[in-house]
């Protein structure tokens, strides 16, 4: 499972504090207590299977039929899938895991977890922290593993809260159900919009938590809420996931966060910037692909305003991305940019994974341009006119 940091909610210490005064919550950050499960009940994990004790799997409250599944385990002809290590949970029919978690109340927070699904094929699963909340479906599956890594945000509405995780479906299997794993927490920053670029969190770097060792990325699924998006400044929306990806696992045009667009036009991040009307300005970004075997063509079809351009990328043996332009000029004081990718990819080497190219770096700025070279010259005139009048 690798030296992961167990995000469980820890004592406050007295340093630091006033004799007197209220100690704010700690963020939990980090996996959460047993997010992994593979704390052992009492008495061992023992034979795996359902279970009608509320307390059976560790820090986990448990509310109808909730198994502790293990790796290579079998159900009929079909073996279950465990994302990571050895155990997972899987919810039956209207079954509940839930822990509880303090918080800081008003601050944005971001859930990761993995979840495949067993028996039924329009398997979903519900996330929420009450009174938010949102049902994420399964059905598609983006990796050949048979599992996804999956982020969903919300605001915290109190301090005291519950992580709770349902089954909403009913089969006629009441086992039937999605197998959920690797379940972390992670209090997100809204970075500071830069003076030169209109763009919030352009380059990605804030974003959900992301174990060091997972390979796959973590799925951002549909949310039109951009006050309580997993990636600050962006919307997901379409009615596929995106993949934010990490430099440990793939190739990255800068820093160590990027966003590899899957799934065409049913994969689209956008974001409303602050523009001035007439204005003319540049937007630009790294385009490239994400060193997972994706099958070329990758190209993007990139929004500014009313300008769309579908860029392509050109593979290049001495870098794995490249940089494109987009000029527009703003209609409005909020400019809507937008990213897709024009086709539908998927990985040479088990030609089912999707993926897509990959995006960065995306900067809006305002444009010189020609217009500007043109006024510039316009007053260099009117001054000599002047100069040689005066004499």
């Amino acid at each position: 499972m690798g030296n992961r940091m167990n995000g469980g909610v820890l004592p406050l210490g007295e340093k630091g504090h006033r004799r007197g005064l209220p100690k704010a919550p700690r963020s939990p950050k980090g996996l959460l207590t047993n997010g992994d499960f593979e704390t052992a009940p009492t008495g061992g994990f023992g034979d795996d299977g359902a279970t009608d004790s509320p307390d059976a799997v560790p820090s986990w409250k448990l509310n109808g039929t909730v198994e502790l599944v293990a790796s290579g385990q079998k159900q009929g002809g079909m073996i279950l899938i465990v994302p990571e290590g050895r155990h997972a949970v899987r919810l039956g029919n209207d079954a509940q895991i839930s822990q509880e978690v303090k918080l800081e109340k008003g601050e944005i927070y971001s859930i990761t977890f993995s979840a495949s699904r067993t028996c039924a094929q329009l398997e979903s699963l519900n996330v929420s922290v009450p009174p938010a909340s949102q049902t994420i479906d399964l059905q598609t599956l983006y990796s050949v593993q048979g599992w996804d890594t999956y982020a969903w945000a919300f605001q915290a509405e109190q301090e005291d809260a519950s992580v709770v995780f349902t089954n909403p479906g009913m089969e006629d299997d009441p086992t039937c159900g999605p197998i959920i794993d690797d379940i972390a927490i992670k209090k997100l920053f809204v970075p500071t919009k830069p003076k030169d670029n209109a763009v919030l969190n352009g380059d990605f770097e804030e974003g959900p938590w992301m174990f060091r060792n997972a390979s796959l990325g973590v799925l951002l699924p549909t949310n039109l809420d951009e006050e309580t998006s997993s990636l600050p400044g962006w919307i997901v929306e379409s009615n596929r996931a995106v993949r934010y990806i990490d430099s440990y696992h793939f190739s990255v045009p800068g820093g160590k966060r990027a966003i590899e667009l899957l799934s065409g036009k049913e994969g689209i991040i956008s974001q409303m910037v602050t523009t001035t009307p007439n204005k003319p300005y540049t937007m630009s970004f790294s385009l490239g692909h994400a060193g997972d075997s994706c099958k070329q063509p990758l190209a993007v079809m990139a929004f500014a305003a009313d300008q769309a351009e579908n860029v392509h990328y050109t593979p290049n043996s001495n870098s794995t991305f490249q940089t494109a332009n987009v000029n527009f000029t703003a209609k409005a004081e909020r400019t809507r940019v937008a990213f897709y990718s024009v086709y539908y990819n998927t990985r040479s080497d088990d030609m089912s994974s999707l993926c897509g190219p990959v995006v960065d770096d995306i900067r809006v700025v305002v444009s010189g341009g020609v217009r500007g070279l043109r006024l510039s010259g316009l007053r260099f005139v009117f001054m000599v006119l002047v100069m040689l009048f005066m004499v």
